[in-house]
Formats: C-alpha cells, sequence, structure tokens
C-alpha cells in the first residue's frame, strides 16, 4: 500500500518538478514554431517568456486549487475514491503534451502542466493523510517519511526521463510525462484491492466493522480493539464527531499551536537552502572541471543521493524520533551553508576549493533528506487528530503552494542581487525555525495523538493551565485561600 501510493502521490510531485527542465529549450522552440505557423510571424522575445512563464507557474496555480479543494473533497468522499479520481488527471494530462506536437497546439502542454499541479496538489494531502492513518502506532515514522522519499524519487526519475539518451530531444520531449502516466495507470488498477484509511471509516463514517476489517487486512489478522478504542477518544477529547472545517479549524483555541508550528516548519522547508543548492550546483560542478554535457549526469548523481537520504531517513526515524533528525539536520546544515559560502567565494584562490564545494553540495543533500525533509512531513501529520487534519493539511497546502510561486519569482533576483551570499539568509531561516521546533514542538515519537494534544494544550491554554497548577498546594491537596 506503502508503494501504490507513493507512485500515485507525492511521486508525482517531485516529477513534475525536475521533468521539464532538459526539455525545456525544445519546448520553447515549439511554441515558437507554432506561433509561426499561425500567424506568419515569429514571436518576440518578451511574449516567448510571458508563455514559457505561464507554463511553468500553472503548475502551482493547479497545485493551489488542488489542495484547496482537497478538505472538502476528502471529507465528502473519502481518501481512496479520491485518490482514484485523480490518478486519472496525469494520464490525461499525459495524453495531452504528446499529442501537442502532432495537433500543433502549445495550449494543450498549458492544460497538460495545469492538469499535473492540479493532481499533485491533491495528492500530497491525500497521500499524506492517507498513508499516516493507515500507520501504525510503532512504524508511524517510517511509513510518514515514505512520502519525501517518494518525492526524491520523482525528481530522479525525472532527471533521467529528460536526458538526451530518453526523452529530452526535439522530437521524443512530448512523451516526457508518459512515465507520469503509467505509474497513475498503475495506482488506479491497484488501489481498489486496498481498504478505505480505517481512521476515516470509524470517526466520520461510524462504521466500526469496516474499521476491523480495514485494520485486519493492513496490519494482520488479530485483535485490533486496543487501536480502536484509541480512536474513540481521540473522538472524545474534542468532544464532537464529523468533520471541521478550515474556518472552524482557525477558529478554534486548542489547534492553535500546532497550525501555527505546522505553517512554520513547511515554510522553514521551503526556505532552508534546497532551491539554492540546487541553482548553483550546474556553476559548482562547472568549476570543478566536469565538462558542460556531462554536468547532467552529475546533477543525476546529486538526485540519486537525496534518494538515498530519504530512504535513510525513513529507517532512522522511529529509532532515534523526529526532533533530533529535525534538529541535527538543520544544525549541520546551517555549517555546511556557511562552509559552503567560504568556498563560493575563494573559488579562484585555490585550485582544489571548488572539489570542496562539490563535497558541500552533496553533503547538504543527504543532510537536507536524512534529518528535515522527512522528519517535518511525519511530525505535520502526527500532530493533528483525524477531524482538524484534513483542514489543516488545506492551511499548510495553501502556504506550501503559494510559497513556492513566489520563491520561484523572486528566488533568481536575490541571487542575482547577492550572489552566494543568499545563503546567509537560508541560515537565518534555519536557525529561526530550529528555534521554534526546539521551544515549541513535542517530540511525538511513540505518543498518541490525545498525548500530543495535551502537550499543545499547556500553550492553547496557557492562562487555564498556570492557574489550574496555581490552585494545587504544594502538598497535592486543593488550595483552600479565598
Amino acid at each position: 500500500m506503502i508503494f501504490v501510493l507513493g507512485i500515485g502521490g507525492t511521486f508525482q510531485f517531485g516529477y513534475h518538478l525536475s521533468v521539464l527542465n532538459s526539455p525545456s529549450p525544445f519546448i520553447k522552440q515549439f511554441i515558437n514554431d507554432t506561433w509561426v505557423k499561425r500567424y506568419r510571424t515569429e514571436l518576440s522575445d518578451g511574449t516567448l517568456t510571458l508563455i514559457w512563464s505561464s507554463v511553468v507557474s500553472v503548475f502551482s496555480i493547479g497545485g493551489l486549487i488542488g489542495s484547496t479543494a482537497s478538505g472538502y473533497l476528502t471529507g465528502k468522499f473519502g481518501k481512496k475514491r479520491c485518490q482514484l479520481v485523480n490518478s486519472i488527471l496525469p494520464i490525461v494530462s499525459a495524453l495531452l503534451v504528446g499529442l501537442s506536437q502532432v495537433t500543433g497546439y502549445f495550449e494543450m502542454v498549458l492544460v497538460g502542466r495545469f492538469l499535473c499541479g492540479l493532481n499533485t496538489g491533491l495528492g500530497i494531502n491525500i497521500h499524506a493523510q492517507y498513508v499516516g492513518e493507515a500507520a501504525p502506532r510503532k512504524l508511524r515514522g517510517f511509513i510518514n517519511a515514505t512520502g519525501p522519499m517518494f518525492v526524491t524519487l520523482g525528481k530522479f526519475c525525472g532527471q533521467i526521463v529528460g536526458l538526451r539518451e530518453l526523452f529530452g530531444t526535439e522530437f521524443l520531449w512530448p512523451q516526457v510525462l508518459l512515465l507520469s502516466g503509467i505509474t497513475s495507470f498503475v495506482q488506479l488498477i491497484t488501489l481498489p484491492f486496498f481498504p478505505e484509511s480505517p481512521t476515516y471509516l470509524l470517526l466520520e463514517k461510524d462504521d466500526k466493522e469496516a474499521c476491523q476489517k480495514a485494520l485486519k487486512q493492513l496490519w494482520g489478522d488479530r485483535d485490533h480493539q486496543a487501536a480502536i478504542d484509541e480512536m474513540l477518544k481521540e473522538r472524545n477529547t474534542r468532544g464532537k464527531s464529523g468533520r471541521m472545517g478550515v474556518l472552524e479549524l482557525l477558529r478554534d483555541p486548542s489547534h492553535r499551536w500546532q497550525l501555527c508550528s505546522m505553517i512554520s516548519m513547511i515554510l522553514g522547508l521551503q526556505l532552508s537552502g534546497a532551491s539554492a543548492i540546487y541553482f548553483y550546483s550546474y556553476d559548482v560542478f562547472l568549476k570543478a572541471g566536469f565538462p558542460k554535457d556531462q554536468i547532467a549526469y552529475v546533477s543525476l548523481g546529486v538526485g540519486s543521493f537525496e534518494f538515498v537520504s530519504a530512504m535513510i531517513c525513513s529507517l532512522l526515524i522511529d529509532r532515534f524520533g523526529r526532533k533530533i533528525l529535525i534538529l541535527g539536520g538543520y544544525g549541520l546544515m546551517a555549517l555546511t551553508l556557511a562552509l559552503l559560502t567560504v568556498t563560493l567565494s575563494m573559488q579562484e584562490a585555490y585550485f582544489w576549493m571548488p572539489y570542496c564545494s562539490v563535497g558541500l553540495t552533496f553533503t547538504f543533500i543527504f543532510l537536507y533528506g536524512a534529518g528535515p525533509a522527512g522528519a517535518t512531513i511525519s511530525t505535520c501529520v502526527e500532530i493533528f487528530a483525524q477531524a482538524p487534519r484534513v483542514p489543516a493539511f488545506v492551511v499548510s497546502g495553501v502556504f506550501s503552494w503559494v510559497g513556492l510561486y513566489v520563491l520561484g519569482m523572486i528566488f533568481p533576483y536575490i541571487v542575482e542581487s547577492l550572489q552566494h551570499f543568499c545563503f546567509l539568509i537560508f541560515i537565518f531561516v534555519i536557525f529561526f525555525s530550529g528555534t521554534l521546533i526546539f521551544f515549541i514542538i513535542p517530540e511525538t515519537k511513540g505518543k498518541t495523538i490525545v498525548e500530543i494534544s495535551q502537550e499543545f494544550n499547556k500553550l492553547n491554554f496557557r492562562k487555564q493551565y498556570k492557574e489550574d497548577k496555581a490552585s494545587i498546594s504544594p502538598e497535592g491537596g486543593q488550595c483552600t485561600r479565598l
């Protein structure tokens, strides 16, 4: 089930992030050639840039819409049914892009890219919640960490497909989304054999029998009454059953710090410097003496390194806990960025300095994948109960996709003005995010949702908590003072 959900979930996000990088010159040429055939005149550079920017940015727009709609759709129809319908979108997208060159409509690439964004916006939220709710407590960290692992696998596969030996050519680029369509088709025909989320069946559908059947299929044929009692306790703690809306979550004081923590962790992950590392990797490898036509393969090594590190994270997370991986990773990442700033400043001073930059680039990617990238998503899933988890992922998805769009727009200007000193900004972000996690977010390893909620309530109801504590005498009895 982890594999089936992964190939149609976060894998798609990683794949679409990287797959158009190599064939982008051929797509731009196709847009220009189509324009010439249609209007007998060439596109101006400004218009071509505008159309290409639309192709790139419409992915984020589709992702934002899909993420926003995921709360309503999963609450009404369930995660399994939503993901099955969502699996159709990459197939349609692959057909549109694949036929665009034959039909001579570059608009089909635009629509296909939008559908890819819509699919990933829905898929990321559904995947994280579905797999998290289906996981037993002792394997919860490992299973939640597989989401980021499939993101890195998607990036890696997108890089491979974009190579000139495969589909990164003038005539074969329309087939770059073929793998995306195939993996979605595999999910479409295999997911029906798996059950709906047990938590969803019990807490939202109130179907205890279906929940027990799902647990036996996923966890083994034995008594799972303890897990069911834990789910019911989670619902009773909240005081009511049913779905929770976004506005209700925003007004609910009992989840204020969970929501703020989740948004901060997601934005901190986006602004931790991974985008800058990938942006500078080409120059770093070029300075180190790699031929231009070989840099794509070195970048492929970076992608494979990130995938391996994500696998390591999934193996370590239930042993060491979430906070240690996040804080340890952030600390070493900040140190790596500081050293990389120094080596990039001294690229011309010593002949061996570029090789240090290459080593630091690989080190940063390893630390990012083995620490914060996997552990952050796992923590975000675990700090919310079933009812608020759905709208919480909608809110975080909005921040995530808007942040991705804004970062894509302003990042080139930041690099142009600050050069490699832009890493200093990311060091500050890492320090701020790490401080917040250290003081605010509890360790979730091995704890129930109820226990985690009780720890957050010390912050959500700080005033009431202090008053209750003060009302207890040092001997343990009630204070009788008026």
